[in-house]
């Protein structure tokens, strides 16, 4: 059914952040005395940090850590004086390069049949770093920091597209983010698989009337997607 398979990396071939997130939210309300909970600092991050993320394309990119920086330092507002945010930054570089794997990936990986390529929203050395730590078997790898830009934007997509010599409508893209991976992958003509993930903290964007052509709550289903007749 098609001629190479896009992945998104983190919430799909990996765990989500959301564990790291909140974790990282618990030491700066403790740091900091915030009368507020990790949970509500992490989502209070999130809004912000996602509404960056949607304007950090072209002349305006910034790398996943940079973002991460700036935008605690908004959330925090007044409270952000003298505050190293970098520290905070660091935490969750160690979730980027050492995430847990998701269930099923060596297995579903190894009877796929054609040209495999994550597309992340990530900092290319932290992909790298966290592919060679599970030694997953692929070998091509696009990132934001590769094509300054941050799914669902146009550009990281169309970059895949050249990077592995292959049309929109000849690719499965599979993605835990209706907004950034199912979304940005329809506006570009390519087929999307939605894995379903419960433990996502937020999905920020646009997601209403967003077509969903295929739907999985694990890797491994997508086996039955693949092996299904044109």
């Amino acid at each position: 059914m098609f001629d190479a398979i896009f992945f998104d990396f983190y919430g799909t071939l990996v765990t989500g952040d959301r564990h790291a997130v909140e974790q990282t939210c618990a030491c700066v309300v403790k740091d900091l005395a915030l009368p507020m909970s990790a949970s509500e600092l992490a989502t209070a991050w999130g809004h912000g940090f996602f509404d960056a993320i949607e304007h950090a394309n072209g002349d305006t990119f910034s790398t996943l850590f940079d973002l991460e920086v700036n935008t605690l330092l908004q959330t925090l507002g007044e409270r952000a004086n003298g505050v190293d945010a970098t520290k905070y930054a660091k935490m969750l570089k160690s979730y980027w390069q050492q995430p847990q794997l998701a269930p099923h990936v060596h297995e579903t990986l190894s009877v796929i049949d054609v040209p495999v390529c994550v597309v992340s929203n990530a900092d290319t050395e932290d992909v790298l770093h966290a592919i060679d730590f599970h030694g997953i078997d692929i070998q091509n790898v696009v990132t934001s920091e590769d094509t300054r830009s941050y799914k669902p934007h146009s550009a990281i997509f169309e970059h895949a597209l050249k990077k592995m010599n292959v049309r929109p409508e000849r690719v499965l893209h599979v993605g835990d983010s209706l907004h950034s991976d199912v979304g940005g992958a329809h506006q570009l003509g390519i087929t999307a698989c939605w894995i379903d993930r419960t433990d996502r903290i937020m999905d920020i964007g646009k997601v209403d009337n967003v077509p969903i052509p295929h739907k999985i709550s694990c890797i491994k289903e997508l086996g039955d997607i693949l092996s299904a007749p044109c």
